[in-house]
């Protein structure tokens, strides 16, 4: 018997736009928090940083903040700045940060969460065009 997890913290940032998140993973120092802000500065908003609840309801994914980091977001150089935020919003696609690109990846990569299948992309960071390529891929790939 399997048992489905029906909550799940995990290891990254999270921002939203139109009612849509997109889940940013990837190893400590791959520009999670970076990316995020980009992404702020093109009119998402910040779910949660660093740490993000996601939970299982029905066949959807919804994703949140823990209480303690909620409406923050690290900036490397500057510190820890409030940020306006919203939760609660349905997972539409995951990214996984990472300099070691395919040229042309296969369109349908998912990623398992709580047992429900996401979009998945892999984008490097640091790159300028990583939130362009984010953005695209949320609305060429994203769950609507």
């Amino acid at each position: 018997m399997s048992i489905r997890l029906s909550s799940e913290t995990l290891h990254a940032s999270t921002v939203a736009i139109d009612g849509r998140a997109v889940l940013i993973s990837g190893i400590s120092g791959a520009g999670k928090s970076d990316l995020a802000l980009r992404l702020i500065d093109r009119g998402f908003t910040l779910v949660a940083d660093d740490q993000t609840i996601v939970q299982k309801r029905g066949d959807r994914l919804f994703v949140s903040a823990p209480a303690s980091i909620r409406g923050k977001l690290e900036i490397r150089g500057i510190g820890i700045v409030p940020m306006p935020v919203t939760e609660d919003v349905p997972l539409a696609l995951a990214v996984d940060l990472t300099s070691d690109l395919q040229r042309l990846p296969d369109d349908s990569r998912e990623r398992m969460i709580c047992g429900l299948k996401v979009p998945l992309i892999s984008v490097d960071a640091l790159t300028a065009s990583a939130p362009s390529k984010v953005a695209l891929a949320l609305d060429r790939f994203g769950l609507k």
